[in-house]
């Protein structure tokens, strides 16, 4: 196993995410907790010291799952992180109350990492209003070592991680974020990554492969691939990118099976970094892979716009929303004011007019607030899971 140092503690670099535990094959949609014990077993016979969860993942039983798996190791050879849901809709926020409750479903006295959950456009108030006290309760629980490593993770734009970091960052030792070869351009992960090196924060990774996307990136892609090193799968690909990443201490795959388990082991087993030749032919497949509106961010077109649209800041978004619908972009358009999402375009085409890419702009809009009304409100599903959790405490 590949490990990092972290202030002096030897992480395994592969971490096991407990956010797509394996279920159940009756289809009920329960966790099968016999195999997440087998899987924990492995992983820990193997090298693995990371155990990653969070307060909402799988309706408030991931917490409890893993804490349970956990019992069979020692406290003192397993590193366990979860996460403040700061990032969830709701009208009053209890940090103190919400942090025991974790330590109770974990069965644990301390977490050896404890995240702030998803600094973000419409999060980051929550976590900086003086009212709830969040980051000031957490850092006090770390002064009194039931927290020994306080971090973060954020799928925010890039200006809303550094007003979180101004404030923040001193207090902070870690950081996580959405990271792989495809992210790099497409969600302009290199900046994130880039803004984090500098201010001296390592960087924990969230979706290596993309949510199982760059697992099967195609035949075509797979055999320039095998040409360079025959066998390996496109999932350690992936991995293996991030393994060149030199702030990178911390690679989270959320494994649903123990076949993903035993591959991910053995990829871990020894850091095989990619070649400058390798490097580009995985970022080349990453354009290829886009299907993008080719959008340079000029800005000519924001000139004339009578209702003031960020549009490269729009078609960033849209472009990601064309490749993988996903709750994040729907999370980052409702922190938006209305007058300025993409449902505010009136058509009128003065932008496609002066743009040097010809790009069709208000077609761009007009399909990109279609592909919005696909992913559920935010607000939606935060209510889901407060409603989920409060049954869930109500039943233990």
């Amino acid at each position: 196993m590949i490990y990092s140092d972290f202030q002096g503690k030897q992480l395994s670099l592969l971490g096991f995410g407990t956010m797509r535990l394996p279920l159940m094959p009756d289809g009920s949609g329960e966790v099968d907790e016999e195999e997440v014990s087998r899987m924990v077993r492995y992983a820990a016979d193997h090298g693995v010291n990371y155990y990653d969860t969070a307060y909402p993942y799988h309706n408030g039983k991931s917490e409890i799952i893993i804490g349970k798996a956990l019992k069979q190791l020692p406290r003192e050879d397993f590193y366990l992180a979860t996460k403040y849901p700061g990032h969830q809709i709701s009208a009053s926020y209890n940090p103190a109350q919400t942090f025991e409750e974790q330590l109770g479903k974990c069965d644990v006295e301390y977490f050896d990492f404890y995240l702030l959950h998803n600094i973000y456009e419409n999060s980051i108030g929550t976590y900086t209003d003086p009212k709830w006290g969040i980051v000031d309760y957490f850092v006090e629980q770390k002064r009194l070592g039931r927290i020994k490593h306080l971090g973060f993770s954020c799928h925010g734009l890039q200006d809303t991680l550094v007003d979180f970091l101004d404030r923040y960052g001193d207090m902070m030792e870690f950081c996580q974020i959405q990271l792989n070869y495809l992210d790099w351009t497409l969600q302009d992960a290199q900046a994130k990554y880039e803004l984090l090196r500098k201010r001296g924060i390592p960087v924990w990774v969230m979706e290596p492969v993309r949510g199982g996307k760059l697992a099967d990136i195609g035949e075509a892609a797979k055999e320039r691939l095998d040409g360079f090193r025959p066998g390996e799968s496109a999932a350690s690909w992936a991995f293996r990118w991030l393994q060149g990443l030199p702030n990178v201490k911390m690679i989270l795959s959320g494994m649903s099976t123990m076949e993903q388990m035993e591959e991910n082991v053995q990829t871990f087993e020894e850091r095989m970094v990619l070649t400058d030749a390798e490097n580009q032919a995985l970022l080349e497949i990453a354009e290829g892979m886009k299907n993008s509106v080719p959008c340079t961010a000029c800005r000519y077109c924001c000139g004339d716009c009578p209702k003031k649209l960020d549009i490269p800041k729009l078609l960033s978004l849209y472009n990601e929303m064309r490749f993988s619908p996903s709750l994040n972009i729907g999370m980052t358009i409702d922190a938006l004011a209305e007058d300025g999402r993409p449902t505010a375009c009136i058509g009128c085409g003065r932008c496609a007019k002066i743009c040097p890419q010809k790009i069709s702009i208000p077609d761009a809009m007009k399909e990109f607030s279609g592909l919005l009304e696909t992913v559920p409100h935010w607000e939606d599903l935060c209510r889901q899971r407060e409603e989920a959790a409060r049954r869930l405490r109500e039943s233990t």
